[in-house]
């Protein structure tokens, strides 16, 4: 906005209102002495535009203009705060000699240049060589989500341990709130008032849990005073019942007294796509089954309660598209040529990838 503002016009503003019989040459005494400030009334200008820009949400052309810190203050100013990252939590087999005791706290870690680190929670004692117990990422994020057997050392100096393995999977981990996702719910909240439990202050509360992305409200939907909230995961999939209970309970505390309110989440419908496709040279069909996988998974996560149709022709554009396939033909999404409809609480989540040469 003052890109005008620059230290030639400045000096120049300076100099004209200056005495008119005053020399105002360079050189001339009053040319060097305010010569030098104007460049530090340059950057003031400049300091100035970056205020004005982190004072708003959004700018004029509609993209993101506050980031990170500034952000947090401007959202938080409206009540709506950045949802924490969570860690992920499960359980790790220890093994080692008899009756070696495993303290709270103990460390242990997948392998790799960057491996995730795991405390345990609870207190043990090895019996008949091993012993399970509940653990957790010691940072939150997704990153602590690992497969079963990913984590195979030990920290620390522990006598008496040989070995470690999770035989399930470690869940829940969150990452901290994005800076769009903490937009969106900002604009949301100026966009959408919310009011004595109107529908906008249902949808606000289910999306304050953190780990939900997005939720639809039914008013009146089974008669007075009745409320259906359907959920979607910061997965773009079906929540867990553990985080619909979570938000139930959350909104139980909220709501006016008079409402009869039922959470649940969105069904997932499977969409199965199959195809005949010419490679790329040097290409493999493991190569294109991993990059149409990933690609489908992307075009369905943008379509969850936005789009209640699977089109045809964007999934033909996905496979045409993919850098590993030439050309293709034979193409079916749930075995049929066509669009593939999807209830309103429902999303539409990759199933079967078929590809074949």
């Amino acid at each position: 906005m003052y890109e005008q503002q620059t230290r030639e016009e400045i000096l120049e503003r300076i100099l004209e209102r200056s005495r008119p019989d005053v020399d105002k040459r360079p050189g001339a005494i009053l040319y060097d002495a305010t010569a030098p400030v104007a460049p530090e009334l340059e950057a003031l200008w400049l300091e100035l535009d970056a205020v004005l820009d982190k004072g708003f949400a959004i700018n004029t052309d509609g993209t993101m203009s506050s980031y990170n810190e500034w952000l947090t203050r401007r959202c938080a100013e409206l009540g709506v705060y950045r949802k924490p990252s969570e860690k992920a939590i499960g359980t790790v087999t220890i093994y080692g000699h008899e009756n070696t005791e495993i303290p709270v706290g103990t460390e242990v870690s997948t392998d790799g240049e960057e491996p995730i680190y795991f405390e345990v929670t609870e207190s043990g004692v090895i019996l008949n060589g091993t012993i399970t117990l509940a653990a957790k990422a010691v940072e939150g994020g997704k990153s602590g989500n690992v497969g079963a057997g990913e984590i195979k050392l030990t920290q620390g100096n522990i006598t008496g341990i040989t070995g470690v393995t999770n035989e399930l999977p470690f869940e829940g981990g969150i990452d901290e709130e994005s800076d769009d996702a903490l937009l969106e719910r900002y604009l949301d909240r100026v966009r959408k008032p919310i009011t004595s439990g109107n529908r906008h202050h249902y949808r606000k509360w289910a999306l304050d849990v953190v780990g939900i992305s997005d939720a639809r409200v039914y008013e009146v939907w089974d008669g007075p005073g009745t409320v259906k909230v359907v959920l979607l995961d910061d997965r773009k999939r079906a929540p867990s019942q553990e985080l619909i209970d979570k938000v139930a309970t959350y909104i139980e505390k909220e709501r006016p007294a008079c409402a009869e309110v039922t959470v649940v989440g969105v069904a997932e419908i499977p969409i199965n796509v199959a195809a005949k496709i010419t490679l790329v040279n040097g290409h493999t069909i493991e190569e294109a089954r991993e990059e149409v996988t990933k690609a489908l998974t992307d075009y369905l996560g943008k379509l969850a309660l936005v789009d209640s149709v699977v089109r045809f022709t964007r999934v033909a554009g996905v496979i045409g598209g993919s850098a590993s396939v030439l050309d293709y033909a034979d193409l079916t999404v749930n075995g049929a040529e066509e669009n593939i409809a999807i209830g309103t609480d429902s999303i539409a989540v990759l199933g079967t990838v078929t590809l074949s040469e």
